[in-house]
């Protein structure tokens, strides 16, 4: 059974700044792909980056390019998402989760259906 176990929400004014962290439980977090995903009231849950097993490689939903950074510390069994010039839109709660399948990474959106793992959340709140 694999726990992940979100930290580093918290509010914070327009503009500013979070780093969230997720660690995984388990011994093969270094071979499964990684994704943040958040969910606002009243609206589905939505992708916002994922990044491949050897962190080579990340993609990120367009609301967020160039603001937040997927990263991961494999040996920590660790991902991370920066979120930089936060807006009240990013207000959500922001969900780790874990690839259902190994070694399996595709360009596009991820869908919440091809994760299999999920971590409790964490509310980021985001004020004007």
């Amino acid at each position: 059974q694999v726990q992940l176990v979100e930290s580093g929400g918290g509010l914070v004014q327009a503009g500013g700044s979070l780093r969230l962290s997720c660690t995984a439980s388990g011994r093969t977090f270094s071979n499964y792909v990684m994704a943040w995903f958040r969910q606002a009231p009243g609206k589905e849950r939505e992708s916002v980056a994922t990044i491949r097993w050897s962190g080579s490689r990340t993609l990120y939903a367009d609301s967020v390019k160039g603001r937040f950074t997927i990263s991961r510390d494999n040996d920590k069994n660790t991902v991370y998402l920066q979120m930089n010039s936060l807006k009240p839109e990013d207000t959500a709660v922001y969900y780790c989760a874990r690839h259902r399948t190994p070694y399996t990474y595709r360009n596009g959106v991820a869908s919440p259906a091809e994760y299999d793992y999920w971590g409790e959340g964490t509310q980021v709140t985001v004020s004007s």
